[in-house]
């Protein structure tokens, strides 16, 4: 047990990567908030809090749109209500746009601002300002881990916005840690590279499948259990002296 009676909120829980961080953070001992704007599955299946509560009795699912400071505050103030404290974030709730610029409307560029990097400031101030409220424990008053991208440092190909959302949280990442280290809150993020979360549609075009297994050193692909392994050790306390670090999780994309 990695995360023995800690408190963690996971945005974007339902599906994916999301799921995969709050099912192994249950595991790990921590009593888990699921959030997200809807209990659907995008890859089929049993809703997230259920799977959960055959985990842990510690559990409990919120729906909120990140995009919405309402919605967020709710969110927290809901988590404090009944467990007193936030020791984790995972910041990983995200959309994708999926077009270059010369095709990227306001509204495009917008819906995916809102979410990736709205929803990511939202929460991240509110997680700042429980944690200043928390006793020290273990050197930390909390811990924070946001989920950017490989393509937050290298062009993401037609997904414009996107790849900018992601830049923007590697920078939020390196500006909350230096900012609220002193004050024992740690900001950290996992960059995950070609990651097979068992969408459908674009994510698996063969072309582009092609082109990643090419591009990756290791002889696969990345799952959602590779890159939840990696928020597991920065939200836990193993990572005793890092902070604003962007772990790469993806298979040796960026090393060549």
């Amino acid at each position: 047990m990695r995360l023995p009676d800690k408190i963690a909120i996971v945005t974007g829980a339902s599906s994916g990567i999301g799921r995969a961080i709050a099912l192994l953070f249950a595991q790990e001992g921590a009593a888990v908030i699921a959030a997200d704007i809807t209990e659907d599955v995008v890859e089929g299946g049993e809703p997230v809090i259920d799977v959960l509560r055959r985990l842990t009795d510690k559990t409990m699912f919120v729906r909120a749109d990140v995009s919405k400071e309402a919605d967020v505050r709710s969110l927290f103030h809901q988590v404090v209500a009944r467990y007193g404290r936030v020791d984790i974030l995972v910041n990983n709730a995200m959309v994708r746009g999926g077009l270059p610029l010369a095709e990227t409307t306001e509204a495009d560029w917008d819906r995916v601002m809102d979410v990736n990097l709205k929803g990511a400031y939202l929460c991240l101030r509110e997680a700042v300002r429980q944690m200043l409220t928390q006793d020290i424990v273990n050197d930390a008053r909390g811990r924070i881990v946001n989920i950017t991208s490989q393509h937050g440092m290298i062009g993401a190909p037609r997904d414009f916005a996107y790849g900018v959302s992601k830049a923007g949280l590697v920078y939020m990442t390196r500006q909350v840690a230096t900012d609220y280290a002193r004050d024992f809150i740690v900001c950290n993020a996992v960059a995950p590279g070609k990651i097979l979360t068992g969408k459908t549609g674009a994510a698996v075009d063969p072309e582009c499948l092609d082109y990643s297994r090419r591009r990756t050193p290791m002889p696969r692909l990345g799952t959602p259990r590779d890159v939840a392994y990696a928020v597991l050790f920065l939200a836990s306390d193993d990572a005793t002296y890092i902070a604003g670090h962007n772990l790469m999780v993806d298979g040796g994309w960026m090393a060549q």
